[in-house]
């Protein structure tokens, strides 16, 4: 491959947040690497920060060194080594992480023209430092209730990636390959994103719109097209439960047929079903928002927070009271 004759030259900075997971760090390191290799030439560089410049520990549990601070990283500003994009790390816990420090230096770069992305639940880190009031952005489907609770100013999609300007957010995992080849094309072209894709043995570049999740026809093991079409009404309306006699009639079944279906495909009745999918959403929001106990009731369709209490402690064997005890004292770093 011939080397340009000014080649683009992007200098990152990966921050690393405590519990930050490895696949998508990795998955979005390993595609510019690869295309320094390809191309012939460091085209891209790279160094690996954290608060203070000590290791920081991965999900699984992995310490990984890191190159620089945010102090030093402050010092750089204006000199040979300053940046050209900045990408934060995240994983698991997101919603307990909390730091002035970080969320004031994102925002120092970004209204310095540094470009700012966020890989898995980063989204959280850049809407925190007031990033994302009114931009498209992406975040793991596991965190997009808790996520749509607490910054409503942002435009949150449950999208492979997202691409506002100069913000960009993945969805973790994988979705950070696609992210990261999406830059290398559009920094040099659909070549060197072929050759890439080529090492990294994938087929294609997906699309920002590429769903994140299975389809439910994989996820469940299931090929029922009705039983799927009754799970789909289930899932888009967790706030205003649908009765099972409006779901009969909007499918074109009985009540006594849509009650057989499921438990031969879903081994419980429709009415447990749709339960546990509330409940489901439910734990998601008391653990990655701060909303109080009887409005997550009231978002997840519960007529009563007593009721609600019910429910949860009957699926989770604890009450929702107990599940936010032991998340009421954020981390800090």
């Amino acid at each position: 491959m011939n080397t340009a004759e000014h080649p683009i030259k992007r200098s990152l900075v990966f921050f690393l947040v405590p519990d930050f997971t490895m696949v998508a760090f990795a998955t979005a390191l390993e595609p510019i690497r690869i295309a320094n290799r390809m191309l012939g030439y460091e085209a891209y560089k790279w160094r690996l920060a954290s608060i203070d410049g000590q290791p920081v520990s991965a999900s699984n549990g992995v310490l990984c060194a890191v190159n620089t601070s945010l102090e030093d990283e402050r010092r750089k500003m204006a000199g040979p080594d300053r940046l050209s994009m900045v990408i934060v790390c995240t994983g698991i816990n997101i919603e307990r992480y909390s730091n002035k420090s970080a969320f004031a230096w994102l925002r120092e770069e970004h209204n310095r023209g540094v470009a700012i992305g966020g890989l898995c639940t980063g989204a959280h880190v850049l809407a925190a430092a007031g990033l994302l009031s009114g931009k498209r952005c992406a975040i793991h489907w596991e965190n997009l209730p808790g996520f749509a609770e607490a910054f409503p100013e942002a435009n949150v999609f449950a999208d492979l990636f997202e691409v506002d300007q100069n913000i960009y957010t993945c969805a973790g995992g994988t979705a950070a390959l696609d992210m990261m080849l999406k830059l290398i094309g559009d920094d040099f072209d659909d070549s060197l994103v072929r050759h890439v894709c080529e090492q990294v043995l994938t087929d294609r570049v997906r699309s920002p719109s590429d769903r994140q999740r299975l389809p439910l026809r994989a996820r469940l093991g299931i090929q029922n097209s009705k039983v799927l079409t009754i799970i789909e009404l289930m899932d888009a309306n967790p706030s205003e439960p649908i009765s099972i006699g409006d779901i009969a009639d909007q499918v074109g079944l009985s009540r006594r047929q849509i009650e057989r279906l499921f438990h031969v495909e879903m081994g419980r009745s429709p009415a447990r079903y749709y339960l546990d999918i509330r409940l489901e959403r439910a734990r998601n929001l008391l653990i990655q928002s701060s909303m109080p106990i009887v409005e997550v009731a009231a978002t997840c369709g519960f007529v009563s927070a007593s009721h609600f209490s019910k429910c949860y402690r009957e699926l989770y064997a604890h009450t929702p009271q107990q599940e936010r005890l032991d998340r009421k004292h954020p981390a800090t770093a």
